[in-house]
């Protein structure tokens, strides 16, 4: 039980349905679809198109989506709903430039966006809802108005420059060059109209018609590659989930293209030392240590496995674990790593579980906060930059080329016992979101702390050389990973967010958890 004592959030309880996400009208939304009826698929797609709305610089319909389902708690299936370049893509185009990234607000940092297709595909084959029921809160929101809430605010002030360098992003989102703050209402009607097309007539009214044709006009303006075939030929793709073992445990990630891989290698590394006996500062240098091994390789070799197949297995094999472990020294730090990689911020992340506890961990992303700028004012479509990681140079595993996807930092993450799901979660972050799979799932597991006290725990990230520490850890810990050899430096902003559902089969109740970092909440009936 937590220290009453202490400032935190209680745990959410409920029976019979719950939600969790970054922000409050999401999570309000996703509810009342479980009470009118809907599943936990109905319920998230619910909440993730209204964050669309509400939480534009983090997501929308222009990005992509990653999701793992399982229903009625068991075997989880694994979408991947992320795009691809064009198929006339230049692979050489930027080969000679004096950076090494694929500019984040060029045309090539655009693929084919892949969000509404994974929605619509997950509705189709697991919903039990209209689109136009389920799109509804999102349009009122779009249509009418919503408020701005806290974090929003904070966030479309530190990243306003993306959009000023976009004169129709400007034009919708500083209307006469004005920020919002905390109350304020703002509306996206363009959005609300592309929606109702959507509700109305599928996935066929974004990637075909006006609205595929003003996208792709507007990046061909700019020099994209884009053709009405490449979004024509767009669809997600059922894979193979992957998992490892930690304790009772077995924790189930999406394959590469995106990194929860390396969220399994650093449990697993993890999984060779006893944690709960350590002190904290021990724990946060393994964490350390841990995850620059598991980066490494996530940086060498993740790229899409259509084009370079990634062995998962032998990365998660005992042979390459126990080497990484026989190389930790819990006295002094490894070297730094010249990452050679850029940061990625953009994301939120949904989970719901209902009644006859079908279970969603879906998370959708805009990658860089307000993705690339680019806008589609006629269909309010602001468009990700996802290919922003793709490698300027050629023969890497995720070097730019066509017909590709760019690797992903987005991770929808499930834990599972006995062959059931027993908690769907993720943790937001860019970079951060392999490793904080893997602290969130060592706070519960090795420290016992129920899910909302995991998820509110401090936290570190050892990333580009330096050690960065949430300003709730003490300055003797600091000292004591400074004498390791950590570059160590308090963070300037908070790192990550995580939303998690526990399953309670033995007593049938689920207990829900949205930490403090974002808006948002968990909430039940």
């Amino acid at each position: 039980m937590r220290n009453f004592m202490v400032i935190g959030r209680s745990v959410a309880v409920a029976e019979r349905g719950m939600a969790a996400t970054s922000h409050p009208q999401a999570t309000l939304a996703a509810v009342e679809i479980l009470k009118a009826g809907g599943n936990a698929v109905d319920a998230a797609i619910a909440a993730v198109a209204v964050q669309g709305v509400v939480e534009p610089q983090m997501t929308g319909i222009g990005g992509d989506c990653f999701a793992l389902y399982s229903p009625k708690a068991g075997a989880p299936i694994a979408l991947n709903g992320s795009g691809r370049t064009p198929a006339k893509t230049d692979a050489g185009k930027y080969a000679d430039a004096a950076e090494r990234d694929i500019p984040p607000t060029s045309p090539e940092a655009v693929t084919v966006p892949g969000a509404i297709d994974a929605w619509c595909r997950l509705i189709a084959d697991h919903g039990s809802k209209p689109l136009d029921e389920i799109f509804r809160p999102a349009i009122t929101a779009a249509e009418q108005g919503f408020c701005i809430t806290p974090r929003v605010a904070a966030d479309w002030e530190h990243f306003r420059s993306r959009i000023e360098s976009n004169a129709d992003a400007a034009a919708q989102y500083l209307p006469g060059g004005r920020l919002p703050v905390v109350g304020d209402i703002r509306s996206q009607p363009a959005l609300g109209r592309t929606l109702r097309q959507i509700a109305r007539d599928g996935r066929k009214a974004f990637y075909g018609g006006a609205v595929a044709d003003e996208i792709i006009g507007i990046l061909r303006g700019m020099g994209g590659a884009h053709s009405a075939e490449d979004f024509a030929a767009h669809e997600s793709d059922y894979v193979n989930p992957i998992s490892a073992s930690y304790r009772d445990y077995e924790i189930a990630e999406c394959p590469p293209n995106g990194q929860g891989l390396a969220a399994l290698m650093i449990m697993r590394t993890l999984a060779g030392f006893d944690v709960k006996s350590m002190s904290e500062a021990d724990r946060i240098h393994l964490l350390a240590e841990a995850t620059k091994a598991a980066y490494r390789a996530r940086d060498a070799f993740f790229g899409d496995p259509a084009v370079n197949p990634v062995d998962a297995a032998w990365f998660l094999s005992d042979r390459y674990i126990d080497a990484i472990r026989a190389r930790i020294d819990m006295k002094r730090a490894s070297a730094a790593e010249a990452w050679d990689d850029i940061e990625h911020r953009d994301t939120v992340y949904v989970t719901v579980v209902d009644r006859d506890l079908n279970a969603i961990s879906l998370i959708n992303s805009l990658f860089y906060p307000f993705g690339s700028g680019i806008y589609a004012p006629k269909s309010g479509v602001l468009l990700h930059n996802r290919g922003w990681s793709f490698r300027a140079r050629s023969g890497h595993p995720n070097s730019l080329g066509p017909r590709k996807r760019p690797m992903h930092t987005i991770i929808p993450g499930m834990m599972m016992q006995n062959g059931r799901a027993v908690m769907p979660f993720g943790v937001m972050g860019g970079h951060y979101q392999a490793a904080g799979h893997a602290n969130l799932i060592s706070n519960v597991l090795d420290l016992g702390l129920d899910i909302q006290s995991a998820a509110e725990a401090p936290r570190t990230f050892a990333f580009d050389g330096v050690l960065s520490l949430e300003t709730m850890i003490s300055p003797d810990i600091k000292d004591d990973l400074a004498a390791r050899g950590h570059d160590v430096r308090w963070s300037g902003e908070p790192i990550g967010g995580c939303q998690a559902i526990r399953i309670d089969h033995e007593r049938g109740i689920l207990l829900g958890a949205s930490d403090h970092r974002k808006d948002g909440l968990a909430l039940g009936f």
